[in-house]
């Protein structure tokens, strides 16, 4: 006996597929697919191409004997670190340019903001999950790329010409990168909100990341206490600083007393040590960072950094539910 479907009973082929995304996400994430693709893309990407190179690298000390024999490598001359290199170096400048500075001046310049928060979602739900979206795109990048990179360089931080205080091993191991990433984002989000126009918007956040990145540098050997060490005139430095940062160098007397590097840098020996004598010199004295350091300074940064995308999202969230669309 056949049976025949009843008007109620839904065919399979009309019914809606689930998806993992409903609603106002979805939206968002349909809307900006293609910045999306193209930046979880380059993450992925860029993960998996340090991972081959650091097995790459792996397989040659191996096979030279290290670590029980010296073997002289550097990872910087190769192209590939190089290009690995301005990956993690551009991608603060990607967010918040190509998804931070157009995730809110793009809809309020062709009139989808005001479109949407007219369609049973206010204002605020909007704003929040479009913030959702490009933070939680720069943190799943930054965790990615950060954990790789750190992977990679930690243990083989010797043959690594870059000093660890330097922006492309700081800023792309540990907790900095995504935080790093977070900040960019939010700072492009919030010179979108203010401008309100995209091409301007773009063009701003372009100049703010390579004003940052000038600043930046500058913070981030500020960001502990330094350290004296004293030590013999002409004599080599022990071993245990090979990886500390030197920040300044002077020389000094017994006294304590500290005068600049080239001081005595007279035209003659004669004058030179004639200089040297008058003051009493006899000590080399370095101002540094060590390497132990390291872990401080960059949950300092990374803290600083957070508290700076805390402080934009929250003038964000309150310009734009005072300020009309």
């Amino acid at each position: 006996m056949s049976t025949t479907p009843t008007l109620t009973e839904t065919p399979t082929a009309l019914r809606p597929r689930r998806r993992l995304l409903r609603g106002l996400p979805w939206l968002i994430v349909r809307q900006h697919r293609t910045a999306l693709a193209c930046v979880l893309g380059l993450a992925v990407v860029g993960t998996l191409w340090i991972v081959y190179q650091r097995y790459e690298m792996v397989q040659f000390l191996e096979a030279r004997g290290w670590p029980e024999k010296e073997v002289r490598y550097a990872v910087d001359d190769s192209r590939s670190y190089g290009y690995i290199s301005s990956l993690l170096s551009g991608l603060p400048l990607i967010l918040a340019v190509f998804v931070g500075a157009p995730l809110i001046a793009g809809d309020r310049e062709n009139g989808t903001a005001q479109l949407v928060t007219t369609q049973s979602v206010t204002r605020r739900q909007w704003l929040i999950s479009k913030l959702g979206f490009a933070y939680t795109l720069a943190l799943v990048c930054g965790l990615l790329l950060s954990a790789a990179f750190t992977w990679w360089w930690q243990p083989h931080r010797s043959f690594f010409l870059s000093q660890w205080v330097e922006g492309r091993i700081f800023d792309n191991t540990g907790p900095v990168l995504p935080a790093l990433l977070l900040f960019m984002t939010a700072a492009g989000v919030t010179i979108g909100v203010l401008l309100r126009r995209l091409v301007p918007a773009m063009a701003v956040a372009l100049g703010f990341t390579a004003v940052f990145s000038y600043v930046w540098d500058e913070i981030r050997i500020r960001l502990d206490s330094t350290q004296m060490f004293t030590y013999p005139k002409d004599t080599d430095l022990p071993a245990r600083f090979d990886e500390a940062y030197e920040v300044d160098r002077w020389v000094g007397n017994a006294q304590g007393e500290l005068f600049g590097w080239g001081t005595c840098a007279e035209a003659t020996e004669k004058a030179q040590n004639a200089c040297i004598e008058k003051h009493g010199i006899i000590n080399d004295v370095i101002e540094y960072l060590d390497y132990d350091q390291m872990a401080t300074m960059q949950w300092t940064a990374a803290g600083l950094l957070l508290a700076g995308t805390a402080l934009l999202t929250g003038f964000v969230l309150w310009r734009v539910s005072r300020r009309p669309l």
